[in-house]
């Protein structure tokens, strides 16, 4: 795989690796992508045992310094999404 990997890279390993066609293949990284934001949006953790773990965060709200100006500027809370690496994951990376 390349050191950067798009989703067509992606795809292209998948089909590869299971005989799927590229359309295929390219419909089940879609599904899967959507399955993974739609459970984000409702909050809810995604876990991939040996893989790793996707959830939502809630990052406080803030003070910030406008670089431009260098106006104090409020940043506010704001969800957003943090994946955690399994151990399995972790230790083929080592």
């Amino acid at each position: 795989m390349a050191v950067t990997a798009g989703k067509a890279d992606i795809v292209d390993v998948v089909a590869e690796k299971t005989g799927m066609t590229k359309k295929d293949a390219g419909d089940v990284l879609e599904a899967t992508l959507e399955a993974i934001t739609e459970a984000l949006q409702r909050s809810e953790r995604v876990q991939l045992t040996g893989f790793g773990t996707f959830e939502t965060r809630v990052r406080k709200e803030r003070k910030g310094m406008n670089l431009q100006t260098g106006a104090t500027i409020t940043i506010p809370e704001a969800k957003v999404p943090a994946f955690k690496a399994g151990k399995a994951l972790k230790d083929a990376v080592k």
